[in-house]
């Protein structure tokens, strides 16, 4: 399966751009069907391109899965190793002939990076009903195109994308596999873990309006220059985040014309900006935004904040988190900066997380990484986790 997958949506860089809604996406979404076809499950694309594959019909279900969608240029790991090892648990399941007195599905959610619409998780925030229909056929890509276009020219319907309440429904408990994204499990010795929390997080737009000039000939002191306010405002951020003891990262930047020997008119910057409490992190985006506006004061420069996409804390289900960790061996349990649709979908159905060890704590970049001996313990976990919620004394 590993090898199979690891070609799809390559960059000549050796990263991956599996953005949704491409033909990079349309492959791996076929890669699935055929896994699901290929064991004899049910398979099923919902309202909103989330792909599911049945064992077989009923609720109480047990869930596992992940994404198949990367960040521009990201590693081969980040929500495929889920898919690919929830796949690989069935098989174990199978081959020790457990018995299955509950329903599994295996899960892939569209669009999770929200690498092309700058909005991440949007197939489970659409069918947990915390993005609305209207509010993502608003959203574009950097070419201007709507996510509803998007979708209908790879042959989806935007009409029926909305809250898919009794699908959710089904669902007993959701269980996702992902790669750690940071090194606590080296550190530990362990080569499986167990999530204890997501930290609130989101990504604000901020847009710097300048006026365009010739960069030959206007002088310094006549410009309106928003690039100075936005590359003084990436420095602020990271001294706030430093002294908040949170994070705060410019990692997408647009300037407009965009020509090198011309002053900007418009240079719009996306802030991803996360916490250990939402408390720390609306004040650190609050001084932030006040350093902006200050400079821009100074600058001539009209600031403008947008907030795209916001999750809250993520506490994941104690029962479920602490049976899962003690049925592993007494687990790690260790929490998370990074968003997941287990994160999101945690308001609405029991979710709980395990991690990989990954040797180098690198994620959205090439250098991401899993040892096999580790990827395979994840899977025996993760079976081992699935056996457990099927048995009769499930809590």
């Amino acid at each position: 399966m590993w090898r199979d997958l690891l070609p799809v949506g390559r960059a000549a860089g050796g990263g991956y751009r599996r953005f949704a809604w491409t033909a990079a996406d349309t492959e791996c979404r076929t890669w699935f069907r055929e896994q699901a076809e290929e064991r004899g499950l049910v398979y099923e694309q919902d309202r909103n391109g989330n792909q599911w594959a049945w064992t077989g019909p009923g609720n109480d279900a047990v869930v596992i899965g992940s994404h198949l969608d990367s960040v521009p240029d990201g590693g081969a790991f980040d929500g495929p190793l889920g898919v690919v090892s929830s796949f690989a648990a069935l098989d174990l399941l199978r081959d020790r002939g457990t018995h299955l007195g509950r329903p599994l599905a295996v899960v892939n959610f569209g669009d999770e990076e929200g690498a092309r619409f700058n909005v991440a998780c949007v197939g489970s925030r659409l069918s947990a009903g915390v993005l609305t229909p209207d509010q993502a056929r608003e959203l574009r890509d950097g070419d201007g195109v709507f996510l509803g276009d998007a979708m209908e020219r790879a042959g989806h319907d935007p009409a029926a994308i909305g809250a898919d309440p009794e699908r959710l429904a089904r669902i007993g408990a959701f269980v996702e596999l992902h790669v750690e994204q940071g090194r606590d499990l080296v550190h530990r010795e362990r080569a499986v873990g167990v999530a204890s929390a997501i930290w609130p997080h989101g990504r604000w737009r901020f847009d710097f309006s300048g006026e365009a000039n010739h960069a030959g000939t206007t002088r310094l002191a006549d410009r309106h220059d928003p690039m100075l306010t936005y590359a003084n405002t990436v420095l602020a951020a990271r001294k706030q985040a430093r002294l908040a003891g949170a994070l705060a990262t410019f990692g997408k930047v647009d300037a407009q014309p965009g020509a090198a020997n011309a002053i900007a008119s418009l240079v719009r910057g996306w802030l991803d900006s996360r916490a250990a409490d939402e408390a720390t992190l609306e004040d650190l985006v609050a001084a932030i935004t006040r350093s902006a506006t200050e400079r821009g004061g100074r600058d001539g420069v009209e600031v403008d904040v947008v907030r795209e996409s916001y999750t809250p804390v993520v506490e994941f289900e104690g029962t479920l988190r602490d049976r899962i960790a003690k049925h592993l061996g007494g687990a790690p349990i260790l929490p998370t900066g990074a968003g997941h649709d287990a994160g999101i979908l945690s308001a609405r159905v029991p979710t709980a997380m395990l991690f990989v060890r990954n040797p180098t704590g690198v994620s959205h970049s090439p250098a991401e990484s899993a040892e096999m001996v580790d990827c395979l313990a994840g899977v025996e976990a993760l079976a081992d986790v699935v056996a457990d919620l099927m048995s009769e004394e499930r809590a």
